[in-house]
């Protein structure tokens, strides 16, 4: 099934230095949106140093995914891309335990890359990442060795789990 993971309605850009990723809390009726002024809102942030023009893609609340059974896809939040280089990205603002909020995201983002690879765009991209990004968590990557090696294998994705996403 052919779907429009770069839907026009749905992508907005900035080339700024440093900008943020931000969803409305759950449950969520908006899509994720970029903002560059509000740091105190931004659940991942952007390092952009050389002032690259990147994409977001609103995923959740704005592309519809389906599976080929028709049931819906728990999607992840959008996607960044420039270049040759895609970013899917899962935004949390949880904290607690963190085995709930991680394994829920990480299938969010398994579940959509799996559609997304199935597109003839997905040939274009030659390094493919993804986040989990929480606010509240800023970096815990030392402790996902395994996690992160099997979404690999997985996907062909490599996965990080911290709030900053550097271009």
């Amino acid at each position: 099934m052919k779907i429009d993971f770069f839907n026009t309605n749905c992508n907005s850009f900035s080339s700024k230095k440093e900008f943020g990723l931000c969803d409305d809390p759950p449950p969520a009726k908006n899509p994720a949106y970029i903002d560059e002024k509000n740091g105190q809102n931004w659940i991942a942030v952007i390092e952009n140093h050389h002032q690259t023009k990147v994409h977001f893609v609103a995923i959740d609340n704005c592309i519809t995914l389906k599976r080929d059974d028709g049931t819906d896809v728990s999607k992840c939040d959008g996607l960044l891309y420039f270049d040759d280089t895609i970013i899917f990205v899962e935004l949390k603002q949880r904290g607690g335990n963190p085995k709930g909020w991680k394994e829920k995201a990480v299938n969010q983002l398994k579940e959509t890359i799996i559609l997304f690879e199935q597109q003839q765009e997905a040939k274009k991209f030659k390094i493919k990442r993804a986040y989990t990004c929480n606010k509240k968590v800023r970096k815990s990557n030392e402790k996902n060795q395994n996690r992160m090696e099997k979404f690999k294998d997985d996907t062909g994705y490599v996965l990080s789990i911290q709030q900053r996403i550097e271009i």
